[in-house]
């Protein structure tokens, strides 16, 4: 189980510096990311990926849920009220919740595809003025640790907190 802690950093050199003690630290690169600016540098850093910058996979298990309980009721509808002359079992409750789970998880992710991570809102003023989001993911027993390795070479860059466990996939 993973922990993702944020920090808040004021500039691209610190975010080099940074980087390089987590490397150190043996921090696989693949579990830091760095959001920024479009405009800023980042160089060969890390920068966030489209599962971490999108709301897709929020929005996938949202379509995932709607789109499902609408298939439910329209099955149920169906099978209470069928269609003159056709005899409709309770399996295609079944199927249309399938088939509307996947549609709205679909749709859903192609709309969370274009919509900025909600999660990630909160950094948005940091973000316009400049500075730059690390996101380190570290397994539980080490993010203690972490922090204060951040913090003991760095204390310029914000602490802003941690999710509690990070998703087994992206």
């Amino acid at each position: 189980m993973r922990r993702r802690l944020y920090f808040v950093l004021p500039d691209s050199d610190i975010a080099q510096r940074i980087f390089r003690e987590l490397l150190l630290a043996r921090i696989d690169d693949r579990h830091i990311q760095l959001l920024a600016r479009d405009d800023s540098r980042l160089d060969d850093l890390p920068r966030a990926d489209l599962w971490h910058r999108s709301d897709l996979m929020h929005g996938m298990a949202q379509g995932l849920f709607i789109g499902g309980l609408t298939g439910i009721v329209v099955g149920a509808a169906i099978v209470i009220f069928p269609p003159q002359g056709m005899a409709i079992g309770a399996g295609a409750v079944l199927g249309l919740a399938m088939l509307g789970a996947v549609f709205g998880s679909w749709v859903s992710g192609l709309i969370g595809f274009d919509v900025p991570n909600t999660q990630l809102r909160r950094f948005e003023p940091d973000l316009r003025a400049g500075r730059i989001l690390l996101m380190v993911d570290v397994p539980k027993h080490r993010a203690a640790e972490v922090e204060d390795l951040i913090h003991s070479h760095y204390p310029d860059a914000e602490d802003r907190g941690r999710e509690p466990t990070v998703p087994a996939f992206p």
